[in-house]
């Protein structure tokens, strides 16, 4: 099998030194890569984190045949890559363990003098006029400014871009992390997630279990809880399995 698995975070930026970011530092793609390459497969991993491999006994700039490595930083890199190797491998399973940004930056701004931000009433207000912000756009903004704001948006799903318009027709798994779910509600919401992205197989985790466990499914008609340990093994039989159906149902 041929397979492409993203993994590490990805960043925003605020201006060319500064970002937003997450804390995920890619070990569950390495782990994955590792899987699916000592199995004889062929690996492109994707990752912001390719030191992340030296944990598993592999060198990120020479890792080995059937085994590739694609840096990236930013979501718009990330995005850029995912679109140029869907259009363009052939790939039969994705594996998108990437912690993806869900907010983008969309300005940085200032107070004018004599512009504030009333916290008790949730309002921007002015002494006198209206309030006024003025936007920064230098490539490193000054850290005399008082206080900067940062504009967040919305970012698209790169995942739900998969199938269309990228063209992916292979074997999908979505990765979802929740936070203050009974492991019943998990799974509720992993099953839905799933479906919105026409993937066949989601692996779901909370925050707090993440370190531990995993939910894995559907397999079969079920979902199952593996150890952390256990999940890249488990999930490559899994894709293996549902590979190996869809080619004999031809």
């Amino acid at each position: 099998m041929n397979f492409l698995i993203t993994a590490g975070n990805t960043q925003t930026p605020i201006d060319r030194v500064r970002c937003i970011t997450n804390t995920f530092a890619g070990r569950t793609g390495a782990a994955i890569a590792r899987t699916a390459w000592d199995r004889g497969h062929t690996v492109t991993l994707a990752t912001s984190r390719p030191d992340a491999l030296l944990e598993y006994g592999l060198n990120p700039r020479e890792p080995g045949e059937r085994f590739t490595v694609l840096p990236y930083q930013t979501f718009d890199e990330l995005a850029s890559l995912l679109q140029n190797q869907l259009r363009t491998g052939a790939f039969d399973a994705v594996c998108h363990s990437a912690a993806v940004s869900d907010f983008l930056t969309a300005g940085a701004y200032t107070p004018n003098a004599g512009t504030f931000f009333n916290a008790r009433t949730g309002q921007w207000e002015a002494r006198s006029g209206a309030p006024v912000l003025t936007v920064q756009e230098a490539g490193k903004i000054k850290s005399t400014e008082p206080e900067l704001w940062v504009r967040l948006v919305r970012a698209p799903k790169l995942v739900d871009r998969f199938r269309q318009p990228w063209g992916f027709t292979g074997v999908l798994v979505k990765f979802k992390l929740e936070v203050g779910l009974s492991e019943q509600e998990l799974v509720d919401v992993a099953e839905a997630s799933r479906e919105q992205s026409a993937a066949e197989i989601i692996v779901a985790n909370t925050l707090d279990g993440a370190a531990h466990w995993a939910y894995i499914g559907p397999v079969g008609d079920k979902y199952e809880r593996v150890t952390r340990r256990e999940l890249p093994d488990r999930l490559v039989l899994v894709l293996e399995d549902l590979f190996q159906k869809r080619a004999s149902n031809g």
